[in-house]
């Protein structure tokens, strides 16, 4: 079963608070996905981007637009518990 997110907040350094529905917390650190993912460096590059991050309407994934986005069972596994 794919897990469904709550809420999704941006913090710091290019993390994300990610509550999900079975009331599991994470913090999914994308510092690690810019430093590998070609498409995510935009999130550095780009004034003000991370902070756009949206749920989508099945909350199974965040994006910030059309070329990055992250699925909900990523953040699920690697997000450090809270």
């Amino acid at each position: 079963m794919i897990p469904r997110i709550k809420s999704v907040k941006p913090i710091s350094d290019y993390r994300l608070y990610v509550v999900f529905d079975d009331g599991k917390t994470v913090i999914y650190n994308v510092k690690d996905d810019i430093d590998t993912i070609d498409s995510y460096k935009d999130l550095e590059t780009i004034y003000g981007l991370f902070n756009q991050v949206q749920l989508d309407t099945s909350r199974t994934c965040v994006y910030w637009n059309e070329n990055i986005d992250l699925p909900s069972d990523i953040i699920y596994e690697y997000g450090v518990a809270v």
